[in-house]
């Protein structure tokens, strides 16, 4: 499972967008953008949704066992 800064910034680049780009067509500002790939965690999660939506994603809830899992298999 990608961590939120992860998955951005895979995608982004997987369309050759840059932040500055990534951040006009989903938008939001260029700084909503940085603090995501940055890993930061005080965000605004209407921001993150915008930018989510980008790739057909949205934020849910996800049961802790689930990343628990995910997290002590070996890959």
């Amino acid at each position: 499972m990608y961590k939120l800064s992860e998955f951005v910034k895979t995608r982004r680049n997987e369309v050759n967008l840059t932040q500055e780009e990534f951040a006009e067509c989903a938008g939001v500002a260029l700084t909503v953008v940085r603090k995501i790939e940055q890993g930061k965690t005080n965000l605004n999660m209407d921001k993150v949704n915008l930018v989510l939506r980008m790739f057909g994603h949205t934020l849910a809830a996800v049961p802790l066992h689930a990343i628990d899992n995910q997290n002590t298999k070996v890959q």
